[in-house]
């Protein structure tokens, strides 16, 4: 049984005679325990597909269940197992966070109340901050406590948009830790949105791209960023820098000069030809190193020669 499981769901929005389509026809699954990243550029339909699976906005049509049961049947049960985090959405601003922390609790049916919230507080290193209203907190300490709320009721599902976003990297890296840790040990469903494509590939068993409002690809993030075949290869020239871009030219390879340093972009397969004409040209170099495809290369690549 899957966590959650969407079917054809699609989102039109109308205003006066114009019509925009912001999700149309997506379906997906989130298997129990796994870290499904979503993927797009912005207006592409990540944030409104979130917003269907929280209940805030009304899908035009199609279907969402969690563990088996339809969401708009068995909503109230359904969000006492499912938390949601983002960096673009703010608690009462007056109030502070401790008192944020222990209203919300109220939302869910929590055992031993008190003793979560405070595990929370520990959890995320947000005790100094407790005293502090909303409206006070940096951009980066929000994000900590917005995400903090989100475990308040041991989410057996979490949808986080931009979980890291603002955050310094030791604490960046210290919330990725803790959600694989909450992973492995609770066997927590997790989609995450997220702009780091390093975080993505980091975190996420599965990636989904959404482009238009439909989904273009679903796979592993090494298998979409093998699907590319691009590497780059970076150079450092000591001498015959203008035949190599003239060669790169001839050739319509693309490259990006910095200085004495040269990137190309280049098939995997033809490096090798590649080294040896640049050795027939008598180009020099001092340093190479060859990058394979990232997931970056592969977002880079959809939006801005999209399918």
């Amino acid at each position: 049984m899957y966590s959650l499981e969407v079917k054809n769901l699609t989102k039109v929005f109308n205003k006066g005679k114009s019509r925009f389509v912001a999700v149309d026809n997506i379906s997906l699954n989130l298997n129990e325990g796994e870290i499904l990243g979503v993927l797009g550029p912005n207006g592409a339909g990540k944030t409104t597909t979130i917003q269907m699976l929280l209940g805030v906005l009304t899908p035009t049509s199609g279907q969402i269940n969690y563990f088996g049961k339809d969401f708009t049947q068995n909503r109230e049960e359904i969000l006492e197992q499912v938390n949601f985090s983002s960096a673009y959405t703010n608690l009462p601003l007056s109030l502070t966070v401790k008192e944020n922390l222990s209203y919300l609790s109220y939302l869910y049916d929590i055992p031993n109340r008190q003793q979560r919230v405070e595990k929370i507080i520990n959890i995320f290193r947000i005790e100094k901050l407790l005293n502090q209203q909303v409206e006070e907190l940096s951009a980066g300490q929000l994000t900590r406590v917005n995400i903090a709320k989100a475990f308040l009721n041991f989410p057996k599902v979490l949808l986080l948009d931009e979980p890291t976003a603002s955050l310094d990297p030791e604490v960046a890296q210290y919330i990725r830790d803790f959600l694989l840790k909450e992973q492995r040990k609770f066997k927590t469903s997790i989609i995450l949105t997220s702009h780091n494509m390093a975080e993505v590939e980091e975190v996420c068993d599965r990636v989904i791209f959404i482009n238009h409002g439909k989904i273009v690809a679903d796979d592993t993030p090494e298998n979409l960023a093998k699907s590319l075949q691009i590497c780059h290869i970076d150079f450092l020239i000591r001498d015959g820098l203008k035949r190599l871009e003239e060669y790169a030219g001839q050739k319509k390879i693309n490259y990006r000069l910095e200085g004495r340093y040269i990137t190309i972009d280049i098939k995997e397969a033809d490096i090798g030809n590649l080294l040896l004409d640049i050795t027939h040209k008598g180009i020099i170099f001092d340093e190479i190193s060859i990058a394979k495809p990232t997931l970056e290369d592969y977002f880079l690549e959809k939006v801005y020669r999209p399918l």
